[in-house]
């Protein structure tokens, strides 16, 4: 354990689909998730997780099929392996309304959308939750959203972030200097709402977009919302450097995790940010229970109602590769794809002195996904939980779910009480917007340092 704990930031992780990284769960008798369809579900679950603390609900998205097995979405419809999928950006504001403090991260792809209207609709819901929102920022990945959003095939891996950066560019333009602090007047005297000379078109001409007009929207309470982003690649460190307030890093092993954590601050400090300014998360699935032993049978019962198909789905679609086409039984070491390289040497780092298979890593996704799992009684996780956190470098973790919503109900009926008796999570939810709830009281925009306040209009007295 920490000599010098700090407050983990703790997220549910969450898709609006039936099955997310666990595969072929919901099948088990208790899990709710194929009620993603009912606002009521999702109410539940905000709620949930604000009575144990947590600081938001991490929505992932895709928009695409995962069509990469068999090349067809076959198997991903048979297992609801993240098929169907809905659009996470309506729930929102129901959750809000449920609850008074916990945030959302919802990702949206900068690959298809216009800046000028995403920009619109984060400041609408930044306005409608009182300021506890994030965007968690993506490229998009699957061929089966380009084909049906007007492409052949996917934009290149380096000019997807080159778009996005010139997306989030614009997007500062709008959130931070097209309004000026005092533009919204409310002056019921001389009829005047909104001094235009206030209001200012931000002229934007680029290779991608052209945005001359100002913002639709007045500004926000935290005008841009927290930056979340996930990238591992160079390219999406350097833009994680650049852009993110909270950077999402994938891995099974923590040594694995530094490397990049120290990369990206590395990075971010070379761009002139403070890299303590830059939060990291990782994400885990947590089986536990009362104690150890009830905790491994639970995990074992879990494992029973795991599909082989639906892991390999999965795992098609975050490697690129048709896993179809190999017997349960090939080792892994020896498929040379530039697609599957990166995860199989992620998965394959778990142990390094094995010999993986198909099987192998079938088994080992069924239940949590790519993501590391802990099984076992409240101090046995919150230990792991502590030394992982410090082993890594993260400041905290998207929780996973095996079952939904029992995964969180148990994690807040066993874990959060033994993480609070050690400082780790929050007893009270401290006033203020989402990004002071992570980076301090006062922090309520873009940190000076961040790319994004160079945007905002400085007036020259006259």
């Amino acid at each position: 354990m920490s000599q010098y704990p700090k407050r983990l930031i703790l997220n549910g992780f969450a898709m609006t689909v039936v099955g997310h990284v666990s595969a072929g769960l919901w099948r088990h008798p208790s899990d709710r998730a194929s009620e993603y369809t009912t606002l009521s579900y999702w109410t539940d679950l905000a709620r949930l997780l604000e009575s144990g603390g947590f600081d938001a609900l991490f929505l992932a998205d895709a928009l695409g099929h995962l069509d990469v097995f068999g090349g067809t979405p076959d198997a991903s419809l048979r297992n609801a392996a993240q098929s169907p999928v809905n659009d996470p950006l309506l729930l929102v504001s129901a959750m809000a309304a449920a609850t008074r403090h916990l945030g959302f991260g919802i990702t949206v792809s900068t690959t298809y959308e216009q800046p000028y209207l995403l920009a619109r609709k984060f400041t609408t819901l930044d306005h409608l939750t009182e300021g506890r929102i994030a965007w968690n920022v993506v490229t998009s990945v699957l061929d089966s959203a380009a084909r049906n959003l007007g492409l052949d095939r996917q934009i290149a891996h380096d000019e997807r972030y080159d778009r996005a950066q010139e997306f989030l560019d614009v997007t500062y333009k709008l959130w931070e200097g097209s309004w000026e602090d005092d533009a919204v007047v409310r002056d019921r005297e001389r009829g005047v709402y909104t001094d235009p000379a206030k209001v200012h078109p931000i002229g934007h001409k680029g290779r991608y977009y052209t945005v001359p007009g100002p913002h639709l929207s007045e500004p926000s309470p935290q005008r841009t919302p927290v930056i979340f982003q996930a990238g591992t690649s160079p390219r999406g460190r350097e833009f994680a450097a650049r852009n993110a307030e909270v950077v999402f890093l994938g891995g099974t092993n923590a040594a694995s995790i530094r490397r990049a954590v120290s990369d990206i601050k590395e990075r971010a400090a070379a761009l002139g940010r403070r890299p303590e300014s830059v939060k990291f998360i990782t994400s885990v699935t947590v089986v536990t229970g009362p104690d150890d032993e009830s905790a491994q049978r639970k995990y074992e019962d879990y494992l029973s109602y795991t599909s082989v198909e639906a892991a390999l789905a999965l795992f098609s679609a975050w490697t690129g590769v048709d896993w179809s086409r190999y017997d349960l039984d090939h080792p892994l070491e020896y498929i040379e794809t530039d697609a599957g390289r990166s995860a199989l040497a992620t998965l394959t780092g778990i142990d390094a002195d094995r010999r993986w298979t198909l099987r192998d890593i079938a088994e080992y996704i069924g239940v949590g996904g790519i993501h590391p799992k802990i099984v076992g009684g409240p101090r046995t996780v919150a230990d792991r939980l502590e030394s992982f956190a410090d082993e890594a470098g993260v400041d905290g973790y998207n929780l996973g779910y095996a079952v939904s919503p029992g995964t969180f109900e148990d994690f807040i009926e066993y874990v959060v009480p033994e993480l609070r008796r050690r400082g780790l999570v929050r007893e009270t939810y401290p006033p203020g917007v989402f990004r002071e709830k992570l980076q301090g009281a006062g922090r309520r925009r873009l940190g000076d340092d961040h790319p994004g306040a160079a945007f905002r209009r400085v007036e020259v007295p006259a």
